[in-house]
């Protein structure tokens, strides 16, 4: 955190050096999908090569995961064409306002604008070969969406799951939940909250994610039940996806 001397900031363990939540997912030969646009989207690209991208999926629409959108245009560039983006109605609406002078019609001058293809999300769908359930979820009041690829479930900057949603986790092997603090927030799952979602869905393994400087890794991890266990960035994972 900019301006910080606690501990975790001045940490030198390499896990507790975090940038904003994203999530790669790779099938190779088959699909590349980003989650998020995050604020540190070039500096992640670069730290971990990222060179192409079938897709964009959109969580939401806050800062820190949309804002780094406008470095889509160097995979415009590489690809020799534009990215498919995925989101709700809500989340294209700020994207649009936000983003407005790559979805104007009128003259542009200077510097190029991402290329991107927008598709809307209703339900279910497929994207590059690989199967996508949307999962409703509430950061506070403000609805957004986990994404389930087969037996893995993301779920980021969420403070609750609706009922409803709850069947669209049975069978998740691998989980990852947001988990910002120890105490309680008004937006996002604290640990004890993300603790009682992990022991409802019953996954194999469980990474809580978008923790703040509360949480120092090595200690946090060390207080954790037998089977989660905080994530960090460049951490990979071998998951099962559905493919159509």
């Amino acid at each position: 955190m900019i301006g910080c001397t606690c501990d975790t900031c001045q940490s030198t363990d390499p896990r507790d050096r975090r940038l904003r939540a994203s999530m790669f997912l790779e099938v190779p030969g088959r699909a590349r999908l980003l989650v998020d646009t995050s604020t540190d989207l070039r500096q992640q690209a670069l730290t971990h090569g990222l060179h192409q991208l079938d897709a964009v999926l959109f969580t939401h629409a806050h800062a820190d995961h949309i804002l780094g959108l406008d470095d889509l245009r160097r995979f415009n560039v590489a690809q020799g064409g534009g990215v498919p983006c995925y989101a709700d109605a809500a989340t294209w609406a700020i994207i649009r306002r936000t983003f407005s002078y790559a979805f104007d019609d009128g003259p542009r001058e200077g510097g190029g604008i991402p290329q991107i293809e927008t598709h809307e999300i209703s339900g279910p769908f497929s994207v590059a070969g690989v199967a996508v359930t949307p999962v409703p979820l509430l950061h506070g009041r403000m609805p957004m969406l986990g994404f389930r690829f087969g037996d893995f479930a993301y779920l980021t900057d969420c403070s609750a799951v609706p009922e409803p949603s709850w069947p669209l986790l049975a069978g998740v092997r691998t989980l990852v939940v947001d988990a910002l603090r120890r105490r309680r927030h008004p937006t996002h799952f604290s640990i004890d909250e993300a603790l009682e979602v992990v022991a409802r869905v019953a996954p194999g393994r469980a990474l809580l994610t978008h923790m703040c400087h509360d949480l120092p890794h090595a200690a946090t991890s060390a207080d954790l039940p037998q089977g989660v266990e905080l994530a960090y960035d460049g951490l990979v994972l071998d998951v099962t996806v559905d493919l159509r």
